[in-house]
This record gives C-alpha cells, sequence and structure tokens, in this order.
C-alpha cells in the first residue's frame, strides 16, 4: 500500500493511517472509500499511509494506534482511531468539529 496524495485546492485534507492488510485496517479503507463516495468526497482529498512504509508521516501526526483517521485541515486538527464504522460519529467529527457521546474513541 502506497501514500496517494490527492491534495486539491479549496478541499481539507484527509489521511488515513493503517498498518499493514490487518482486517481493521481494510475495515477502515472501506469505510473511508464509502465516506468520500457518498459523503465527503466534495469536501475533502484523503490519502492512506501504511505505518510500515511511512513511519516518518506517522511520527509527524503523532500517530500511536492504527487505523487512525486524521483530519489534517482544516484546523483544528482531528484524529479518529478505530475502524470508521460508526460513520455518525465520523460525520460530526469532519463537518462540525466536537463529538459528544459516540461509541469509538475520538483525540
Amino acid at each position: 500500500m502506497h501514500a496517494q496524495p490527492t491534495n486539491e485546492a479549496g478541499k481539507g485534507e484527509l489521511r488515513l493511517y493503517v498498518t499493514g492488510q490487518t482486517l481493521l485496517s481494510l475495515r477502515a479503507i472501506e469505510n473511508l472509500e464509502w465516506f468520500m463516495s457518498e459523503e465527503l468526497g466534495d469536501l475533502y482529498a484523503c490519502e492512506v499511509v501504511d505505518v510500515l512504509e511511512r513511519p516518518d508521516l506517522a511520527e509527524q501526526d503523532g500517530i500511536f494506534a492504527t487505523p487512525a483517521l486524521v483530519r489534517r485541515s482544516p484546523r483544528p486538527v482531528r484524529k479518529l482511531i478505530g475502524d470508521l464504522s460508526n460513520r455518525e460519529l465520523v460525520l460530526r467529527s469532519l463537518r462540525l468539529g466536537a463529538v459528544s457521546g459516540g461509541s469509538g474513541r475520538e483525540r
């Protein structure tokens, strides 16, 4: 798996960190693909980074667990850890910023 930058002017930037081809990593990629095609494609550009291949990027973003989705822009930076299966939590976090409650971890 390789990082695939897709920075497009005017869009926010998402980066999904995964570890190889684990079940959680594959599920997170599948869920992110759904979000991009159904909900977020007009709002965000994204890339998938395998921390086994690019540990420098994970260190740069302060990633300590995978899978982890980082909203790098717009600010403030947001981090969600998990397979992104809680769609409401993910959407609220990316669109509105702060989220209270819900299942899944947020930083």
